[in-house]
């Protein structure tokens, strides 16, 4: 399979490069800036190619999939998404962004039309919570409710500094009933049973409000990490200047020169998921844990790209495109039973 990796300068895109070398694989970096990109490819003896999402189409044409890591997703996806689906190439991407998933999602026709696979949210964000969804849902078949938790290690890359700069202007996500609602963020609180011990944790939009829906049905859905109490109140009001095309610009400015997280901290730091399903008499819940996310992301790309030909054509989400074991076949993760409570 000839396959590509566009923003492969990027932090997360640089580690999925390395891991596929050192893995025997040979894919093509590519990004919008040479000057950035062929430093990159030079160190791991790789092609390079250096284009515009508008000229994607061209680039794609002798390439099987591609993996796209340039974000932020909500200005880049639906190009890439075009691309693929014209020179018939598979697509994925690294995003937790509710919109893009519920945007890609809207594709599925056009994908099977064009015999692709549209995989967004193919790391971290969000194969384990996703996985540990499905894994619920097959356990309590009739569930009506379903939260989701999670918590990590190690501090995040520009890219996901600069997304969260976005998130930050448009408050917390939920499913309710099958819609998407717009609640403050940390609007509710519980306690999360992680395999490491119970931790509060506070509600946030992460991407299963719109992933764990699709892959489930389950009609109520909420997502949690630790977040203070006060965040929300903060959030609610603030949003309106964070909202401000200055404060963007000024944050995604400030979180263009955040670091990620080096190999030391990747190699001791850790994710931890937690999961509850629950109809009108019966709950289920189960606990994983994950090595650091990024590093959790680099193996489960390569692991997707490899499956990826043998999927169903359409949009999917992880579950769907590789079911809920998938998690489970990645490197150092330690998933426990689902258990009745």
């Amino acid at each position: 399979m000839t396959w590509m990796v566009y923003g492969a300068n990027g932090y997360t895109g640089r580690l999925i490069a390395e891991l596929a070398v050192r893995r025997g694989e040979r894919p093509i970096l590519a990004g919008r800036s040479a000057e950035k990109v062929e430093p990159v490819a030079a160190a791991l003896g790789l092609e390079h190619r250096a284009f515009d999402l508008g000229q994607a189409r061209a680039h794609l044409e002798d390439v099987d999939a591609v993996v796209h890591c340039a974000g932020p997703f909500s200005q880049t996806s639906a190009a890439m998404v075009d691309a693929c689906l014209e020179a018939r190439t598979h697509y994925l991407d690294i995003t937790g962004e509710i919109d893009v998933f519920e945007a890609v999602s809207l594709r599925d026709a056009d994908a099977r039309e064009a015999g692709i696979v549209l995989l967004p949210g193919a790391g971290f964000d969000v194969v384990p919570t996703d996985c540990l969804a499905a894994m619920l849902k097959n356990a309590l078949p009739s569930a009506t409710h379903l939260d989701l938790a999670f918590v990590v290690g190690g501090g995040a890359s520009a890219g996901t500094t600069k997304t969260s700069v976005e998130g930050a202007a448009v408050g917390g996500r939920i499913r309710v009933n099958g819609a998407l609602r717009t609640v403050r963020i940390g609007h509710r609180r519980r306690t999360a049973h992680f395999r490491s011990g119970p931790r509060e944790v506070g509600s946030i939009p992460w991407g299963d409000v719109s992933t764990a829906y699709r892959s489930t049905g389950i009609p109520n859905i909420t997502t949690f990490t630790t977040v203070p109490g006060v965040l929300g109140q903060l959030q609610h009001v603030f949003a309106p200047v964070l909202r401000t095309p200055l404060v963007q610009h000024l944050g995604k400015t400030v979180a263009g020169k955040v670091k990620g997280p080096d190999e030391r901290k990747r190699a001791n730091t850790r994710a931890e998921v937690y999961g509850e399903a629950w109809d009108a008499q019966t709950k289920v819940e189960c606990a994983i844990t994950t090595p650091n996310a990024y590093s959790l992301t680099a193996d489960s790309v390569l692991r997707a790209v490899g499956k990826i030909g043998g999927v169903e054509p359409g949009s999917h989400t992880p579950s769907s495109a590789f079911s809920a074991g998938f998690v489970r076949e990645l490197d150092g993760v330690v998933a426990g039973e689902v258990r009745f409570t």
